[in-house]
């Protein structure tokens, strides 16, 4: 059975989630060692600061459960672009209509707006109820953006089971963070011992 712990116990950022909100979001569920996972959009309160963090969300926003749903949902679709991606095999065409989906479900377009003391300007809408719809667009088309550039070829899984995030590769590293790397150097140490004694 899978426990979920406090974010706290969490790896930092692995390699490329500054750059990439996308990847960001695929690594915000993290599954940690003894069965143990870490998911930072658990709650509504979670997933708002989780935004707020990106600049995707402003403080206080109040979001829903209904909203942590959508961005939960959002992840698995992204994980399983990835994980396409990195296995070299055709990715599912639901995640693909998903993505799709969130960046086509708001406008981008500044329309043309007429304030009474200014006169026209124009402005993108971003009403509170679109707040999380707004996010869902900006890491989709992130998503899409990762995915198409030259930085697909360097994403990869870390390499240190039970790890389940993605990174983008920095020379030869293969983890997604040091804590990850100290786990797989001390299996393969152990590895060894154990087969020579």
């Amino acid at each position: 059975m899978e426990e979920f712990v406090s974010e706290e116990v969490a790896p930092p950022s692995a390699p490329g989630e500054a750059e990439h909100p996308a990847l960001a979001l695929a690594n915000s569920a993290v599954a940690l060692p003894g069965g143990h996972t870490a998911d930072l959009l658990g709650s509504p309160a979670k997933a708002e600061q989780w935004l707020a963090r990106r600049g995707l969300a402003p403080d206080g926003a109040g979001l829903a459960e209904v909203c942590a749903t959508q961005l939960r949902s959002l992840r698995e679709q992204i994980r399983s672009l990835l994980a396409s991606r990195v296995a070299e095999q055709p990715a599912l065409p639901a995640a693909i209509t998903a993505i799709n989906e969130a960046m086509t479900r708001v406008p981008t377009a500044s329309l043309l707006l007429w304030d009474e003391k200014n006169g026209p300007y124009r402005a993108t809408p971003h009403p509170t109820t679109a707040i999380v719809e707004h996010a869902l667009a900006a890491i989709a088309t992130d998503a899409a953006d990762l995915l198409t550039s030259p930085d697909a070829a360097r994403l990869t899984a870390c390499a240190s089971p039970p790890c389940n995030r993605f990174l983008l590769k920095h020379g030869r590293r293969q983890w997604c963070s040091t804590r990850c790397g100290d786990r797989a150097r001390a299996a393969r140490a152990y590895a060894r011992r154990t087969a020579t004694g």
